[in-house]
């Protein structure tokens, strides 16, 4: 289970625009691969109260992933897209992992 910040940049003072939220489990017997289901929820600006739905296979540590957007809400009901992530740090001894999501999307 996550429920961990979305913000503008990596910096850790960086404005908090959101949350990420959901779930993420191993899911392949050959490789590492996350199954991920998580929701982009926004809390400022525009988009304050608006989700993206992201459901995908994730391969960690491929150096980009694309997982597709399934859905969302408020300002973003019908999106339809795509989500490219990259790990921007990740900290072996504590597991902390900052990764940088880039949103394609078409939504009414």
């Amino acid at each position: 289970m996550v429920d961990d910040p979305l913000t503008f940049s990596p910096d850790i003072n960086s404005t908090l625009v959101g949350r990420a939220q959901g779930l993420y489990a191993f899911s392949s017997q050959e490789e590492s691969s996350l199954m991920m289901a998580m929701t982009f929820s926004f809390l400022e600006g525009k988009y304050n109260g608006s989700a993206l739905s992201l459901l995908g296979r994730n391969p960690p540590f491929n150096t980009v992933r694309e997982m597709p957007i399934v859905g969302g809400s408020g300002l973003f009901r019908f999106a339809r897209g795509y989500a490219q992530a990259r790990t921007n740090t990740f900290n072996l001894t504590t597991g902390d992992t900052c990764v940088e999501y880039n949103v394609y999307v078409l939504h009414y």
